[in-house]
């Protein structure tokens, strides 16, 4: 069932995606459950959104890498690329910092993309982070409006505390299974 190269694919800071004390950053976070309902703690979340304005082109990436080692150096704590690529810890958790994907052309909900990669996966699972606060848009999203209530429910993240603060648990089966998109 694989691979899964768990180990190549993280890179750190991978998820502080917004920059450096950007007085709008947000912070999602949740944990990966099984069909079991018990922690994943090798899964892979992968993040891309558009930024606050809406925009998909994104700054040409924001990792430093030094020039005589070629090691990893950081982000450059500057640069919004819209991409986040996190590791769950131990325990199954992972956390971004970002900022507020902005709104597609309606009637469409500002929403992240999330891909899970994770062992016993043959296919990565793709999903989507909806926002509470955009009830009015939320609405009126074509995927949204497509689920009944019950499965609509598990994309759309939880506001937590402090404010800017969202949980985002994926379910990978059973019991709330998060929804996950099938592209053809």
């Amino acid at each position: 069932m694989g691979p899964f190269y768990g180990y190549a694919l993280p890179f750190p800071d991978g998820g502080e995606m917004a920059p450096a004390g950007h007085p709008g950053a947000i912070t999602l976070h949740g944990y990966v459950y099984d069909g079991e309902g018990a922690p994943v703690p090798d899964a892979l979340i992968e993040l891309w959104q558009a930024g606050p304005d809406g925009s998909l082109t994104g700054a040409g990436g924001s990792m430093r890498r030094d020039p005589v080692t070629g090691g990893y150096l950081g982000r450059n704590g500057v640069d919004f690329t819209g991409f986040g690529r996190i590791a769950t810890d131990a325990d199954g958790h992972w956390t971004a910092r970002t900022l507020p994907p902005g709104g597609p052309a309606a009637p469409a909900a500002p929403y992240i993309s999330v891909c899970v990669f994770a062992r016993g996966l043959l296919h990565h699972l793709f999903t989507r982070v909806y926002f509470p606060g955009n009830a009015e848009a939320n609405a009126a999203d074509p995927l949204l409006a497509s689920l009944d209530p019950a499965r609509r429910e598990t994309l759309v993240a939880t506001a937590g505390s402090p404010p800017g603060t969202y949980r985002f648990d994926i379910r990978l089966q059973g019991e709330g299974e998060t929804v996950f998109l099938e592209f053809r």
